[in-house]
């Protein structure tokens, strides 16, 4: 290329400003190369970016906001601020994912485990009567969970201020906090009533002569406050975790990435899948292997079908993989493979590794 092809490529006015003090120096056609070479290096990075505007913009909703967030956690490593928890039962046994209407009982299998939660009754702060409550289900009744187990271990108490938190939780998590009888608030609140009134039971065996059934309500005590006269939604002010489960989750608190919560935010099986594959890829030391039926007894359970269960599942973990695009799982027909990985490419690194990032990133 030409000297003067050069000199009619640059047209940041900066660069061309540049050009114009170089002028008949000694070097200046020198000169001329590099800035020529920064105008090129700049219109390409120009060009990239208006390809992924483009390209975002023909996204749907939820496809841009994982995008986005796929974008945020590779540029940002995980900081405590960013980290929340939940305990790492519930990471393995999940909710209902829908309405259960009229059932008392919700029963899963997982492996050679089974979870059943048994709903409950809460007191009316205005009638004062015990009433029924239903059985929690879906993505809601797992973001209350996550956030009442974070604010648990963060202020290393099993008594959690619910009031301003929850309300300041559903906007971090992208939910507009309304009122009334189909706002948010009214929503995560039954959710909150719903899990406070429920006892779960875990039953493990061994595969041969040995089993154990353990009974954990997940809380001790729901305060509530009636609000706004006799129809007023029953607020909950603080909430008690029972003694045993709190100490557990101390122990037993698996990180989650709040920025990949908020991703799926919409789809209870999707954060479902989330927390499963953080658990077991912290403590997984070979491949492992899970058959459909397995799959599909773990996370179906509103999937009579096997095979639209595969097709919703496909989907799921094809979501999971915009955010998390290293993420060493795959499906084939035979079923799921989850691979080891080293612990920088965790969903949540561990403490060691995230310090030695950050330290990394200071120098």
């Amino acid at each position: 290329m030409s000297i003067e092809a050069k000199i009619a490529a640059i047209h940041d006015e900066d660069l061309l400003a540049e050009l114009e003090a170089a002028r008949g120096g000694f070097l200046f056609a020198v000169i001329v190369e590099h800035i020529a070479h920064r105008q090129a290096l700049r219109d390409a990075e120009r060009a990239e970016a208006g390809r992924k505007q483009e390209t975002r913009a023909a996204m749907g909703r939820d496809q841009r906001r994982r995008d986005a967030v796929r974008m945020v956690i590779e540029a940002e490593p995980v900081t405590p601020d960013t980290i929340q928890h939940i305990h790492s039962v519930l990471a393995l046994c999940g909710l209902p994912y829908r309405d259960p209407g009229d059932e008392r009982e919700f029963f899963r299998e997982y492996g050679r485990n089974t979870l059943s939660i048994l709903a409950g009754r809460l007191k009316n702060p205005a009638t004062g009567q015990m009433e029924l409550q239903g059985l929690p289900y879906g993505p809601k009744a797992r973001l209350v969970l996550l956030h009442l187990c974070t604010e648990a271990v963060r202020q290393r108490s099993p008594t959690v201020e619910v009031a301003d938190s929850l309300s300041g939780f559903m906007r971090e998590m992208g939910f507009a906090v309304t009122g009334g009888e189909r706002g948010t608030i009214r929503q995560f609140k039954e959710q909150l009533h719903r899990l406070a009134a429920c006892t779960m039971q875990i039953g493990l065996w061994d595969g041969q002569s040995r089993s154990s059934t353990i009974t954990m309500p997940p809380f001790r005590q729901l305060d509530l406050w009636r609000v706004g006269g006799q129809d007023g939604i029953a607020w909950s002010k603080t909430v008690q975790f029972h003694q045993d489960f709190y100490d557990n989750l101390v122990q037993h608190a698996l990180p989650v990435d709040i920025r990949a919560a908020r991703a799926f935010s919409g789809s209870a099986r999707k954060l479902d899948l989330l927390f499963w594959i953080g658990y077991r890829l912290r403590s997984l030391q070979r491949p492992l292997r899970l058959s459909w039926d397995t799959v599909h007894k773990q996370f179906g359970a509103d999937n009579a079908s096997l095979r639209s269960f595969r097709q919703a599942f496909k989907a799921d973990v094809a979501h999971v993989k915009e955010v998390f695009p290293k993420l060493p799982i795959s499906l084939d027909e035979a079923g799921l493979q989850l691979m080891p990985t080293d612990p920088g490419s965790l969903l949540v690194p561990p403490k060691a590794t995230r310090r030695k990032a950050a330290g990394a990133g200071a120098a």
